[in-house]
């Protein structure tokens, strides 16, 4: 994108430079931690003099930091994260039915919601035992595609939008040998998910895990959320975690669902 194409719209309340100055704080991620002003301009598709006009701004405000080369995020910036969670304390409500299933499949339990094609971590309660090699907290990013918190929340989205968020996503990356690339085997599987009320998912983003989930829905009956429990293969079988783990989560997504009622997260 460019400065005269980037962003556009013909909503006259549409703020261009706020909305530049997002794009600048999402373009920092694990791959790009520091970038010059030369790999911002690049990454967002945006002028060098705009770039430097928005990262200047957020140097002085405290987002990101520059050591006379590189500019790079500085915690301030996870302010705006926190904004999000503190405005909907339901998952904080959330938390004393999730630490029950924890104490029940003695498994990490965790809520997450949808953001394009990725799952953010807004609630999660750990087991001791360590699970992942990725290091999973609140606000962390995985691929919807690959995960059970992903599969259902994807099930639950119209077939036409999970179909045009594929095309935009391009192809799908393979996390391990049993992950699900092709796009039309993807929708298949979404269909078997929202059919059954649940999703599954046995070593597809990283060999030795297995994970269940199942949604969060609010009091219009939209999946707003999904819920779920990791766990390392070698201690739960397949029809082990539908039989015994499945019922479990349905109860505590049931229970959280409760609170997404009109006025039970004030």
């Amino acid at each position: 994108m460019n400065d005269t194409q980037e962003l556009g719209t013909a909503n006259t309340d549409f703020v261009r430079a706020l909305a530049k100055g997002l794009a600048v704080i999402e373009a920092f991620d694990a791959q790009s931690p520091a970038m010059t002003l030369s790999d911002v301009a690049r990454k967002t598709g945006l002028s060098r003099g705009t770039a430097r006009r928005l990262l200047l701004t957020l140097v002085e405000l405290g987002y990101t930091g520059f050591d006379g080369k590189l500019f790079s995020l500085k915690p301030r910036v996870l302010n705006l994260g926190f904004a999000f969670l503190h405005s909907h304390n339901v998952w904080q409500l959330a938390q004393p039915y999730l630490v029950e299933a924890v104490a029940k499949l003695h498994e990490s339990c965790s809520i997450a919601v949808l953001d394009g094609a990725d799952i953010v971590y807004v609630a999660r309660v750990p087991t001791a035992e360590r699970i992942m090699s990725i290091n999973l907290g609140l606000g962390t990013r995985l691929p919807a595609q690959a995960t059970s918190l992903g599969r259902v929340l994807l099930a639950y989205r119209p077939p036409g939008e999970v179909e045009e968020l594929l095309q935009r996503t391009g192809a799908l990356k393979k996390y391990t040998p049993r992950t699900i690339t092709n796009p039309g085997e993807l929708m298949e599987a979404l269909k078997q998910v929202r059919k059954q009320g649940w999703a599954l998912i046995d070593q597809e983003l990283e060999l030795g895990l297995r994970s269940l989930a199942v949604p969060i829905f609010d009091f219009t009956g939209c999946a707003v959320a999904a819920l779920n429990i990791g766990t390392q293969a070698s201690r739960w079988t397949v029809s082990a975690l539908q039989k015994d783990a499945q019922p479990v989560l349905k109860t505590t997504a049931q229970s959280t669902s409760a609170l997404l009622s009109p006025g039970k997260a004030a």
